[in-house]
């Protein structure tokens, strides 16, 4: 079966949207059966990963974006990256991968990982939507506990915090040790 209209409405879709669209998604804002999309997703892969393609088709924060390829990233970024993109400080990024390899995880239990007072990452860090609150810990005070957001996901081009590297033994006990 002949897939050209249905890929270039596709395309056209991602085009358009910007963020990240499941497959779902994709069959109802374009009318096309799940499989049909899944077939024009195959399609555009292979075309995207061909060597003078500077375009791929990636799964991040559970949905499909069109994106640069990795390799020209370092070209574009300063141009085309959006600002403060990537300018996380070494205090930020320590506190973020904190919250993001011990989710749900407290301002206290961040601070007795880290030594130093974490309010100002914390406050940083929501304020670019990259975690946020995700509960109350069921401890006297209930405070609050914190999380990594779907623009965390897309920030570190991860389709779900399951990629997160995986940390060596020491780097584990380090982050349970305040816990």
């Amino acid at each position: 079966m002949d897939f050209d209209k249905e890929t270039a409405l596709v395309e056209a879709v991602f085009y358009l949207e910007g963020e990240p669209l499941n497959t779902e998604a994709i069959a109802r804002i374009t009318d096309l059966s799940k499989e049909v999309v899944a077939e024009v997703l195959t399609r555009l892969k292979e075309r995207y990963a061909a060597k003078d393609s500077g375009i791929e088709l990636e799964q991040i924060s559970g949905g499909w974006v069109i994106t640069p390829k990795k390799e020209l990233w370092s070209f574009l970024r300063e141009r085309y990256g959006k600002k403060n993109e990537g300018k996380l400080s070494r205090a930020a990024m320590e506190t973020l991968s904190i919250i993001a390899y011990s989710q749900p995880i407290t301002r206290g239990e961040i601070e007795a990982i880290r030594g130093v007072s974490a309010d100002n990452m914390i406050r940083l860090l929501a304020e670019r939507s990259l975690i946020k609150e995700v509960g109350k810990k069921d401890i006297p005070g209930k405070p609050a506990q914190y999380g990594t957001t779907k623009e965390f996901l897309k920030f570190f081009r991860l389709n779900s915090i399951a990629d997160l590297p995986k940390l060596d033994e020491t780097e584990s006990e380090r982050f349970e040790l305040a816990r």
